[in-house]
């Protein structure tokens, strides 16, 4: 899909496939809400209230309260896509999220996701 139309989707919409995803493998919603507070800073209630407005995907990401520097040490593949090697910096961040959300939804506790380095093998 072009970036341009990844940018254009509802945010609620893809937040709520994220959602699924983690609740399809028995995690929960409120752990996605932390994956992306630590990933973006949005608090829970932010989150919702940019889906509430209809945000999209490039205004949510772009208007993020902080970016958190150890994402930047997210690396391996989603979609297969290579994290690493994309080189649009907004696209980059919405992938680190999906693999955030792919980690836990494979049972990695979520104390681990946020407090190391991922693997470049992940």
């Amino acid at each position: 899909m072009k970036p341009e139309k990844v940018y254009a989707m509802d945010f609620g919409r893809v937040y709520a496939c994220l959602v699924q995803k983690a609740q399809r493998k028995g995690r929960t919603k409120e752990e996605v809400d932390a994956l992306i507070q630590w990933l973006l800073g949005y608090a829970p209630a932010d989150t919702a209230a940019a889906i509430a407005r209809g945000a999209d995907v490039g205004t949510f990401y772009g208007e993020a309260p902080r970016w958190n520097p150890k994402a930047d040490d997210i690396h391996g593949s989603i979609c297969g896509v290579r994290i690493e090697e994309i080189e649009d910096p907004l696209m980059r961040r919405i992938r680190c999220l999906d693999k955030l959300v792919d980690e836990l939804a494979k049972g990695k506790p979520l104390e681990k996701i946020l407090n190391r380095k991922m693997s470049a093998k992940g």
